[in-house]
């Protein structure tokens, strides 16, 4: 049996239930039976999404992995994959969602075999497929010239020998 509190604290972070959420909730199980952990109060754990669906809400919530504090990383792979690295133990794991809706079950009932199956029967573990990423860093603001709204200094080009941000520079691509 999942535990009913934290699928409901993972529900209200995300707005409602669904087998997205599900899976990102079971995720957070799944690497719990194999690595000790709990919420990080800052960068200890990181997570490397290969996907932006529901799930990254339920690790969001759970595990405290934010694109805000810099341990949730977005990575555009378009699988249902999770890679958690925990900076102190130097542990790593990587967890790919490999249970499909083969007879096509309503959305409620697979929602309800996602976090009732064990996990073994949902997830493949392996090593993660990429490098655990330094610490977040702070970056000075540099203006753009041609907006002259400010971006981090890392995200800046130089056209003509003036700073311009990346949403008004025009990539050369020959």
């Amino acid at each position: 049996m999942y535990d009913t509190e934290k699928w409901e604290k993972a529900a209200a972070f995300h707005g409602h239930k669904c087998p997205g959420l599900a899976i990102g909730f079971k995720a957070v199980e799944a690497l719990m039976q194999h690595i000790q952990t709990g919420a990080a109060p800052d960068e200890q754990i990181v997570c490397i999404t290969e996907n932006d669906a529901c799930g990254c809400d339920a690790i969001q919530a759970l595990l405290s992995c934010t694109l805000g504090k810099g341990n949730m990383i977005y990575k555009r792979m378009g699988k249902m994959a999770f890679n958690f690295y925990f900076r102190e133990s130097e542990e790593s794991l990587r967890l790919y969602f490999k249970a499909e809706n083969k007879d096509n079950i309503p959305r409620e009932q697979w929602m309800d075999y996602i976090l009732n199956a064990p996990v073994e029967e949902l997830f493949a573990y392996s090593k993660p497929v990429f490098e655990l990423p330094e610490s977040a860093r702070l970056f000075r603001s540099e203006t753009c010239s041609v907006c002259g709204e400010k971006a981090r200094e890392d995200r800046i080009r130089l056209k003509d020998g003036e700073p311009v941000c990346l949403g008004c520079f025009k990539e050369y691509d020959r």
